[in-house]
Parts: C-alpha cells; structure tokens; sequence
C-alpha cells in the first residue's frame, strides 16, 4: 500500500527533543521562559533588521494585536488582500471594523498597487480613510513591497506584513516581515518550520513589542493583586512550543532550501507540458522560500483542468489543493467593498498548490511526476523520469 503524500507536512529536525527536555527538567511549562526568549532572539537574528519579536499562540493572534496597536476599532475600515487566507481577514472581524478587499496583479499574485491607491482614495472621499494595510506575500511570494509602501507612507497610513507564508522569503535582499509597521509570522503545523502551532508579532519597537506581549498575556496591570485596566488576551507563546521552535530554527536554512529544491524540481517537470505554468519570481528583486509551489493552468493549450489533476493525485493519495478563494468572494465577506479587476478570481478558478514539502522523497517526487505526466502529457521517456 503506497504512503499518502502530503501538501506540506511537518518536517522536524531532531534537536526539538532537547529544548522540550530542558523545559521539563527546569519545570518551565508555562507561557514563559527560556525557551520563549531563545525562540524571539532567534528569529531577531535570522531577519537581521534589529528587529523585535513576541512569540504567540498564532499568526492569527499576532495580526489581532497589530490591528490594535494601529487603534483600529468598531466603525473603521482595514484595507486587506483579497487573494489570501481568511486568518489575514478575520482579526478585522474581531474588533468590529470592516474589510475592504484589493484584487491581486500578474507577476507576483499579491496586492496590486493600482487598486490599492484607487480603494484609498474612494474610501477618503467616502469619508473612511482605512486604519491600516495588511499586504501579504502569498505562498511565500514576496509582493511589490517599493510600490505599496510608497501609497502607505503617502497616505500615512500604517503597513501590516502577513508574512505567514513567507519566512526566509526577501524582497530586495530584506526579509519579508520586516518592511511594515508590523509583520505578522506563523508556525502552524504545514509552515516551513513549526512549533506546532504558533506565531510571532515582528515590531520595530520596544514598546511595541512590550505592548504585544503585555495584552497577549491577559493584560495584567503592575499590581499585587489582579487588576485590568485594558482588555487583554490569552495569546502568549508557550515554553514547550517555543522549545519546538528553537530546535526548527537550526534547520531553517536547510528547509528553505528544501522547498527551493522542490520548486526546481517542478520547473524541470513542468517545461514540457503545455499549458502549465509554475508560479515564479517575476525578477531578482524576489526570492521566494517557495513554501508552496504552485501551478497556473491554461485549459484551452493543456487540454486539462485542475480538477482534472486534483482528481489524479487524490487516486494516487496524493494531496494538492487549489490555491485560495478571495476573501471578496467569501459567503462571510460578501457585502464587504473590493477594488480591483479579475486577476484573482482568474487565477483561483485556474490554479492548484503541489505537494510542497521539505520531507518529499525521491521516490514520492516520482510518483508526483508520474501522475503529471500521465495528464498532461502520456510521454513515458520525460527527462525527470531518465
């Protein structure tokens, strides 16, 4: 019986044991720790921007507390991607503010700088000027990060990097995450590393990052006793999953490389095939850790549809996924305004996310390309396969 494939699974190093045994032997099983300080000054030093980080429960959690941290309150307006999970929207749900969706441009599939500038300036004469931005650099995708901070700082509005997807990512040889106000980062279990579940707010700011880790953490106020002057939440990273995180973090390097390598190996894979195209860096300027790979199909030059080949890797137990649905085309957004053309609605009727993962073997990158080949093309003599 042949072993499912899977989309991106976790892929562990082998030294989380180690920093998970530390905890348990210090005791340290609480939302605090040395663990949870080694795991922010970790990724401090990775991102190399002197930047700060608080480790949270999830990147969920970390684009709540910046949206907060921008005042953004019941009534207000937050511009957001369209093209992107609904965990880049939901936060402004939270605090009863509402979406306003941009549409996606070609080359890097991300926020499209002409429609943002256009929603920014309807939305003022409108009489709402947004709270803020959240841009995000879609499967690891970085967006066109000159252009939209240029509208931001234009309009003096602040920037909010979902950079869920993208760590080890860079545009411009500076890492993704670090451009915004904010950056947002997520460890869940299909990321390129994992703590199992968790994520980290990336500030500029001491004070920022106090704040964050101040209402993360139930928002307790300098007393003897328990007194609460804000609202606060249980978002704090845990030392048992920040201890997962450092040993992941030794192997990051290796990963990102890894998913490269996958990337690469669909290229070679894809080049014959008529009308499959690999989703790519559109210059140098971008460097994607590639954490999925992901393939554009043209119907009416390939004969095939995604389903098409969703179905044949389902009988091969293998998973892929289409790439996500526009948030303005979501049931729970559907009165929300959006600005912007087709290219994302286009792009997810035509579009689906390969196995991905940093753990494939070579045997498994086979039986994918054996279930490409057999769909697009039947050629038994493709040069992967020599």
């Amino acid at each position: 019986m042949k072993s499912k494939i899977w989309l991106s699974s976790p892929h562990m190093g082998g030294n989380e044991l180690k920093y998970i045994n530390e905890a348990f032997d210090t005791n340290w099983i609480a939302p605090l720790g040395p663990n949870v300080d080694g795991f922010e000054q970790d990724l401090e030093v990775f991102l190399n921007e002197k930047v700060k980080i608080a480790a949270l429960s999830s990147g969920t959690a970390a684009l709540h507390l910046a949206l907060i941290q921008c005042d953004v309150n019941p009534g207000d307006e937050v511009i957001c991607q369209s093209m992107t999970f609904s965990a880049s929207a939901n936060p402004i749900a939270y605090l009863g503010a509402l979406p306003v969706f941009i549409d996606s441009e070609k080359d890097t599939w991300n926020m499209c700088p002409v429609a943002l500038k256009e929603a920014i300036e309807d939305r003022i004469v409108k009489g709402k000027k947004p709270k803020a931005i959240i841009v995000v650099h879609l499967y690891g995708m970085p967006a066109k990060m000159d252009e939209i901070l240029s509208i931001a700082r234009e309009y003096d509005i602040p920037l909010v990097e979902d950079a869920a997807e993208s760590l080890g990512s860079k545009y411009k040889g500076k890492a993704c995450g670090t451009f915004g106000h904010f950056g947002i980062l997520s460890f869940n279990g299909n990321k390129i590393i994992t703590t199992s579940g968790g994520g980290a707010l990336v500030c500029h700011l001491q004070a920022d990052k106090d704040k964050a880790v101040f209402l993360s953490t139930q928002a307790r106020d300098d007393a003897p006793h328990y007194q609460h002057s804000h609202i606060g939440y249980n978002y704090r990273m845990s030392n048992i999953s920040a201890g997962i995180g450092r040993g992941q973090m030794e192997v990051l390097s290796e990963r990102i490389d890894s998913r490269r390598k996958m990337h690469d190996f669909y290229a070679e894979l894809c080049k014959n095939m008529d009308g499959v195209e690999l989703f790519s860096e559109p210059s140098t300027d971008f460097y994607s850790n590639h954490w999925l790979s992901v393939i554009t199909i043209d119907e009416r030059k390939s004969l095939k549809t995604c389903e098409d080949l969703r179905l044949a890797f389902l009988e091969e137990d293998i998973e892929c996924r289409p790439i996500w649905k526009p948030m303005h085309l979501q049931p729970v957004f559907k009165d929300a305004p959006y600005y912007g053309g087709k290219v994302a609605e286009d792009l997810f009727g035509n579009s689906l996310c390969l196995p991905s993962g940093s753990n494939l073997s070579d045997n498994e990158r086979e039986r994918i390309a054996e279930v490409m080949i057999k769909v697009f093309s039947n050629n038994k003599e493709h040069p992967v396969l020599r």
